[in-house]
């Protein structure tokens, strides 16, 4: 029981590490270059959020193989 509880940690902890370091880059190089060229903001914006939400589901999908783990 307790290897369980230790995979499901890992699982989780390594499953939202990557995303969250992936979004906070995303976000960083979007400001970069929304401030280099503030009138490419809204090119800039759609597929900043698209990446935002690909690397999340990325920590989705962490967080249900965590909750498989038995």
């Amino acid at each position: 029981m307790e290897l369980a509880l230790i995979a499901k940690a890992v699982a989780i902890a390594i499953g939202g590490l990557g995303p969250a370091l992936a979004i906070g880059k995303i976000g960083a190089k979007a400001m970069e270059s929304i401030g280099r060229n503030p009138e490419a903001a809204g090119k800039i914006l759609v597929p900043m959020l698209l990446a935002a939400a690909f690397a999340e589901a990325i920590a989705i999908y962490a967080l249900v193989i965590a909750f498989s783990i038995s």
